[in-house]
This record gives structure tokens, sequence and C-alpha cells, in this order.
């Protein structure tokens, strides 16, 4: 058995930087026990800032390492080069066992987990205790066209000891060996963070007239058809946007959308704001365009909106959501979903949703990874 106090090196290579997203990565490894020592391994992305030396965020150590990354579609795919991508793996391999070395994560007793595919193939070759790869989201599903990443990938997974998986559909897509084992670990939510009553109310809130029918995430991933016919079929509501636009042309594409006189576009707020106006919401929409991508999907912002007690109303898009059916209005159609906003607006099961969401807890949800984790270290012992 682990003794108590033992030290557990944890390395996670991971697709998103520390500071630019409040993700799952963060929210979990916040949570991790204090002998665990881990080192987050970020990627560089153009217009970021980086973290060429190594910061702390908690007891979590941030370093950027250039590697691997996916050029948007339509443009030269660099990396399918064999010779360019095998000098930038080099370089990259080089550079990350620079920092193994300097802050004292090289030993062989370690932990690597893996989110960042672009790795795969690196992280399979590095001595370890215990691999493991968490699939927060299709990854694949965002680089269809790259066959060497399919490689890259599945040379991990085949190596992992662990698999974590938001969606059955995932670890399906993932066909894990008999003996692996796999645990479908959802997302969640800083309860207390959502949850505890925010008195000042958003300014750009006040002004606009009542009901309220807000959406807080990414606009990217919205079904702007779906919100534009909601704006049309109830003008005397409110419909508010909170959140980034990650492509540069979402709002050229989407221009008719937000020209909508009901329709307000508010863009990103901060973390620690955004409970604020989501509790100002009426009613929390979640019309997401229904894909693939999203059908694998676990979204925190279920969660999130559920935390704050506001009644819900979502397209039917993802096994997440149907499970939620007893605290929120799931539609069927767009036209079931436009046809349901009276209703939903009413729904009065406030302290249901809490409790939902209080049971996604990212506390429950990291003591469930550490479990697991500590579990195949003692098998890799055995």
């Amino acid at each position: 058995m682990r003794h108590d106090g033992e030290q557990i090196d944890l390395i996670w290579f991971s697709e998103i930087q520390w500071d630019f997203l409040s993700t799952r990565k963060q929210r979990l490894l916040a949570r991790f026990p204090a002998e665990w020592r881990i080192l987050f391994i970020e990627p560089f992305a153009v217009g970021r800032p980086s973290h060429w030396l190594p910061v702390k965020r908690g007891r979590v150590t941030v370093v950027t390492v250039p590697f691997l990354k996916n050029i948007p579609p339509g443009k030269p795919q660099l990396f399918d080069n064999p010779l360019i991508r095998w000098i930038v793996t080099l370089a990259g391999r080089f550079i990350a066992t620079f920092w193994f070395r300097v802050l004292s994560f090289a030993s062989a007793t370690r932990i690597i987990g893996l989110s960042n595919i672009y790795w795969g193939g690196v992280a399979a070759a590095m001595p370890c205790r215990v691999r493991f790869y968490d699939a927060n989201d299709d990854h694949l599903g965002f680089t269809p066209g790259q066959p060497w990443l399919h490689d890259s990938m599945r040379r991990f997974v085949e190596k992992a000891d662990l698999i974590f998986s938001v969606s059955q559909q995932l670890l399906e897509k993932l066909e894990p060996r008999t003996e692996q084992r796999y645990v479908e670990l959802g997302n969640g939510v800083e309860f207390d963070h959502f949850a505890r009553p925010r008195v000042q109310a958003p300014s750009r809130l006040s002004v606009l007239p009542s009901p309220i029918l807000g959406y807080a995430g990414a606009m990217d991933w919205l079904d702007a058809g779906l919100v534009a016919s909601v704006a049309k079929a109830w003008p005397q509501y409110s419909v508010v946007l909170v959140g980034p636009a990650y492509a540069s042309d979402w709002a050229e594409r989407h221009a008719a959308l937000l020209e909508l006189p009901n329709v307000h576009w508010v863009g990103k707020v901060g973390y620690d704001e955004l409970p604020a106006w989501v509790q100002r919401f009426d009613l929390a929409l979640m019309p997401l365009e229904r894909s693939p991508l999203k059908r694998a999907s676990n979204p925190n912002k279920l969660y999130e909106y559920a935390a704050t007690g506001v009644p819900i109303l979502a397209i039917d898009y993802c096994d997440a959501v149907r499970q939620a059916r007893d605290v929120a209005h799931v539609a069927l159609t767009p036209e079931e979903f436009v046809r349901l906003v009276p209703e939903a607006l009413a729904d009065g099961r406030r302290e249901e949703r809490q409790a939902f969401a209080r049971a996604h807890s990212w506390d429950a949800l990291a003591a469930a990874m550490v479990r697991e984790l500590e579990a195949a270290m003692m098998r890799r012992r055995a």
C-alpha cells in the first residue's frame, strides 16, 4: 500500500493552457492531496501568454513546451510532413526532458497523464509507473484530417493503465482492451462558487426587459439558428449570450442573429463574475449544436446552471443532458425547444437542481480520480 505522506509525482500533458480557460484539468488537479507534486505541460498558442519559465498555480507547476499543433482546416498541414514532424518532436522531447530533470520529475516512478494527443507517441515511450488517458473530449474529432495523429493517440491509449472518460460514447470510440481499467468520470462544478447568492447584478443586465433567457459558454458551439428562432418567437423576452467566440469570424457569420433587437451578446466575462450573470437568468438555455463532437461531451454548464438553481432548457444533444431530465426541460427537436420556453420558465424545481449539482462537485470527482490512480499504482506494484 501507499504510505501516508509518500510523495507522488504526476506529469499532465494538456491541450489547454492553464491560464487560458478554467477547465476540468485545473479543477481536478487543484484538489489533489498535498503529497502529490504536479507538473502541467501546456502547449504554445499564438497570441496568448506563455510560461517559458515554470510558474506555480497553487501546488501545480506550469510550464510551456512548444510542440506539434493542428493548423486550421483549409491551410497547408505543416506537420503532415514526416521530416518536419520528426524535427519538432525531437525538439519538444528535448525541452520537456530538460524541465523534467530541472524540476525533479524524471523518476521512473512518476505518473504520466495525457489529454493532449499530440504528445501521445512521445508520452507512450516515457518510463513511468502508471499511464492514464483523460478523454475529456473527442480529441480526434477536432483533427479528422491528420491520420498520423490517430496513431499518436492510439500508441498512448494502448499502453495506458487507466482510461478516464466523460461519456460512454468516448469510451466506445477508444475501444479499450479487456484488461484495461476504464472509468466514466464526468465533468463537474464549483458548487459554492455558483450557488452563493450574488447581491450585485451586472449593470448590463439590469437595463434589459425581463424575462431574461440566457446562455453562458463559448459561442462557437451554439446552434445559432435555434437561438434566432427563440428570439423571434418570443420578441418580448431578452436573449442574453455570455461568453467568447474563439473563431475570429463568428460574429460576421452570425450577424443576422446578433442584429435581432432582443439578442444581446456581452462577450467574455471573468469566472468570478459568471455566477452573478447566471443567477439573473430567468431561464438558462443550452441550445447547443447536435454534432458528433457534442454528442460525446459532458457539459460543465449543465452543472453550473443547476448550482444556481435557475430553470434550465436544453436541446437533447448528449447523454448528460438526457440524464438531467429530473431537473431540466429537455427538448427533442428545435421546434419543441422554442415551444417549451414558457413552461421551462415556470419550472420551480430549484432545490432538486441544486442537489443534482452538489452531487457533481469537483471535490467528489477529484477524490474519485485520486482513488483510481492510487489503485493503479498498487496494481503495478503487485
